[in-house]
């Protein structure tokens, strides 16, 4: 099963008990690069292998596109919700990201409340935003 998940999910990160796993794909059909837009979606896995319930409260990306640029995004819960994640459990979202570059990254930080109230940040590994270089020009 970790093989699997690892080939589906090849960008990871683990904090305090908390795996991130994230897969990324660029969408052509809404991408325009002829209009300087491309598009792509990533698919989040948050996996609570700790002591007890979490859950999610807000979320940190920096977004850096091809030239440098920084974007950065905060916000409460994600696509709309705040999950609560059992012990054992997982929890996963799909979202996306605009840019107006043919690359970029990705990273930052959820944070995370426990059953004690005690709030912490779990990492978000880095990915790279790669169009296909046969449409990168």
């Amino acid at each position: 099963m970790a093989d699997l998940l690892a080939s589906l999910f090849p960008h990871v990160a683990e904090t305090r008990g908390m795996t991130v796993r994230v897969a990324v794909s660029f969408l052509a059909e809404q991408s325009a690069p002829a209009q300087g837009r491309w598009f792509w979606s990533y698919h989040v896995r948050l996996e609570n292998h700790g002591e007890g319930v979490v859950q999610l409260l807000a979320r940190y990306w920096k977004i850096v596109d091809g030239r440098g640029n920084v974007h950065e995004v905060r916000g409460q819960g994600v696509v709309g919700d705040m999950p609560v994640i059992p012990r054992g459990e997982s929890y996963d979202y799909v979202s996306g990201c605009p840019l107006d570059t043919p690359t970029g990254t990705m990273s930052g930080h959820y944070q995370l409340v426990d059953e004690s109230g005690t709030a912490f940040h779990v990492a978000i590994p880095k990915f790279a935003l790669l169009a296909p270089a046969e449409i990168r020009e």
